[in-house]
């Protein structure tokens, strides 16, 4: 499979493209009013503790306080606390249980889970999709000590969605190019996609004796083959940007920023590029000489594999990159064989409808069906990558007679999802032909970096009708006539509304005049949605829509 980096910089915005043979597989945009927050570390203060649904909420200076499960804290908790404000430096010990995966390195990363990485330094064994949810291998029942006001060092694992504030955990890590440093861990992790024993035995001796005591470290899988001067320098690195963090912590008062985490690009290239991609193409002269210098330091073999894209076209023109986008906020995406999906996403849920698109012979429909069901799951495991969708998402595929056909597109899920990083379980098709699916979820899906609700409808797709917004001024003016003796008001709505009113030699603005005996003023604005109006009273000269609503 041929892997490729296509970078586009603007001045308010960066596109990060990641293609497949040649076809869009993910897509990351960073503008500068929504900067990447995962892998930022805090020291944050308690504002919350609601033991009912085992959380606290953090404040952290954001707007929004942060959400704090349990199960996210560590089981030395107690002692990594002990650095806040202790000038004898006992934080550095503790040991981290569950994943001590990279936590956020990748804007499209579940927490827990790294790109490239699913170590684990503890005995039980990774799961198959190389990655596992915070609650694996966490004692169960564990009893947690916060108080309100109590100060604690978080880090931000999931971006706020919708009217959620960000998820955080207090197992906090820091990555590196070839290591990821765990400072509230004792352990060793080696990444499982190194599979030589040679190699992962020669990678821990190298680590071992150089690894600060109560430090823990995860040797990711493009230090496989890597000498013992670059996984020291990028431990010594790491190292150094974690006792910035804490002189920060014993110098500043919370909540603040402790840590921030490498921008999208960056991280893109860090977690990322490895001998799997084949080249990085970026249109930006200096972030094209910045990367080099970056991969100089760290992996000169792949110097050749960076290119400046000099064409006077759009890089995501010449890539045809800029068409696929397209489709990215499509509600329907056609497949080849003439069927096509429907992506509705909902408060809690994206649904996927498959359909056939087209009239199947019935001796052929089972194979016709199976077919493009077979095209449809290829398909919406590249959608959901490519829109990063996470949370449930249910698939109504065309119905199958045959059990061994089901079989055939639940194993076709599982095959496309091996792609995928974040960690993903998709259950068997049930009876109606639904496959329910839950994928990590860490940021709003792409098509919040491209759009914004609707004013009129807010984001549903529909809109009041004019008839039911007429009958709701009518009603609103029968109130304001029985507890008033005003006989002049202003009616604001938008223009699309006041023709419906003026329409008609009897129209129904002239109707409420006569029915109400009241002087109706009708003034247009676009600014007033369709299934909206606002009134003002002609003597006090005021808005008074909301006393008679």
């Amino acid at each position: 499979m041929k892997k490729e980096i296509i970078i586009n910089a603007g001045a308010n915005e960066t596109r990060i493209a990641i293609t497949e043979d040649g076809r869009l597989a993910e897509l990351f945009v960073e503008t500068a009013n929504k900067e990447k927050m995962v892998g930022d570390i805090y020291l944050g203060k308690v504002a919350k503790v609601m033991p009912g649904i085992k959380a606290a909420f953090v404040d952290l200076g954001l707007g929004q306080d942060g959400f704090l499960h349990f199960s996210d804290i560590g089981n030395r908790f107690e002692e990594y606390s002990a650095m806040i404000g202790d000038d004898d430096d006992q934080g550095e010990e503790g040991e981290k249980e569950g994943d001590p995966s990279l936590v956020g390195t990748h804007p499209g990363e579940e927490p827990g889970r790294h790109p490239h990485d699913a170590a684990r330094p503890s005995t039980p064994p990774p799961s198959n999709n190389g990655g596992d949810h915070h609650s694996q291998h966490r004692a169960p029942h564990r009893e947690v000590k916060l108080e309100k006001g109590q100060e604690i060092i978080v880090q931000i694992t999931k971006e706020p969605v919708g009217k959620k504030g960000v998820r955080v955990t207090s197992e906090v890590s820091l990555a590196g190019r070839f290591l990821v440093l765990l400072p509230f861990d004792g352990k060793i992790g080696i990444s499982k996609k190194i599979s030589s024993f040679k190699e992962k035995r020669r990678l821990r001796k190298i680590v071992q004796p150089i690894l600060p005591e109560g430090f823990g470290v995860i040797i990711r899988t493009v230090a496989e083959g890597k000498d013992d001067s670059s996984l020291t320098n990028d431990l010594k690195d790491l190292v150094d940007t974690w006792r910035e963090v804490e002189k920060t912590v014993k110098s500043e008062k919370s909540p603040c920023l402790l840590y921030k985490d490498m921008s999208t690009t960056s991280s893109v290239i860090r977690d990322l590029f490895s001998n799997d991609v084949s080249r990085v193409v970026v249109d930006s002269r200096k972030l094209h000489k910045e990367i080099r210098a970056y991969i100089r330091y760290t992996s000169v073999q792949l110097l050749d594999k960076i290119e400046l894209h000099r064409d006077k076209r759009p890089i995501f023109d010449v890539y045809e990159i800029e068409k696929e986008i397209e489709t990215t906020l499509a509600r329907k995406v056609w497949l080849k064989s003439g069927g096509y999906l429907i992506i509705d996403p909902t408060e809690a849920m994206v649904v996927v409808d498959v359909n056939s698109g087209r009239y199947a012979a019935k001796k052929e429909q089972e194979q016709n069906s199976l077919r493009t069901d077979m095209e449809a799951a290829r398909e919406i495991c590249r959608q959901l990558r490519l829109r990063d969708i996470g949370g449930i998402i249910v698939i109504d595929f065309i119905d199958l007679d045959d059990e061994r056909n089901k079989r055939k597109v639940f194993d076709e899920l599982k095959k496309e999802f091996r792609r995928d990083r974040a960690k993903v379980t998709v259950l068997p098709m049930t009876e109606f032909g639904l496959v329910q699916i839950t994928r990590q979820r860490i940021r709003q899906n792409i098509l919040h970096s491209f759009t914004e609700k609707c004013p009129a409808c807010g984001g549903t797709g529909l809109v009041q009708s004019r008839t039911t917004t007429i009958n709701q001024i009518e009603r609103w003016i029968r109130r304001f006539k029985g507890e008033t003796s005003e006989w002049r008001i202003i009616v604001k709505v938008n223009p699309q509304l006041a023709d419906s009113l003026r329409v008609g030699t009897f129209s129904r603005l002239r109707k409420l005049r006569f029915k109400f005996r009241l002087w109706i003023t009708l003034e247009t604005d676009p600014a007033v949605a369709i299934g909206e109006f606002r009134c003002f009273s002609s003597r006090q000269g005021k808005d008074i829509t909301e006393l008679y609503k």
